[in-house]
């Protein structure tokens, strides 16, 4: 299983993918982290982003992820992190690193982490 950063996510359901993160998505079910739907309505509401949650077609594709919780755990993990960042990014890099879940990501900040699993650390 990989988990997805918010804008993997956005890229993929954009077919907008490197050919490496293609690979990649293409050879693990995919989660996400529960910030990553906040993300995406906010994304989306501010006009960041084009994607109607209420789309049958968005809303099949992201039923398929697996979610997971922003948990006490989680909070927790975030003490770990050797990076700081905007609070959704260290959740998001949180989850990985209690679920043992390789993170995809392109922010350079979390790439360059020594305890965040990661499915790669070079750009894409």
């Amino acid at each position: 299983m990989l988990n997805l950063d918010t804008h993997i996510l956005i890229f993929a359901l954009a077919d907008r993918l490197s050919p490496r993160e293609g690979r990649i998505l293409k050879s693990e079910p995919w989660s996400i982290s529960a910030i990553v739907y906040w993300e995406l309505a906010k994304l989306s509401d501010i006009g960041r982003i084009e994607l109607d949650l209420e789309e049958a077609e968005v809303r099949r594709v992201l039923s398929r992820i697996h979610v997971w919780p922003i948990d006490l755990d989680v909070c927790r993990a975030i003490r770990k992190l050797d990076f700081r960042g905007d609070p959704a990014d260290e959740l998001i890099a949180a989850t990985s690193l209690v679920h043992e879940v390789p993170l995809v990501t392109r922010d350079r900040r979390i790439r360059g982490s020594r305890v965040v699993p990661l499915a790669f650390k070079t750009p894409r």
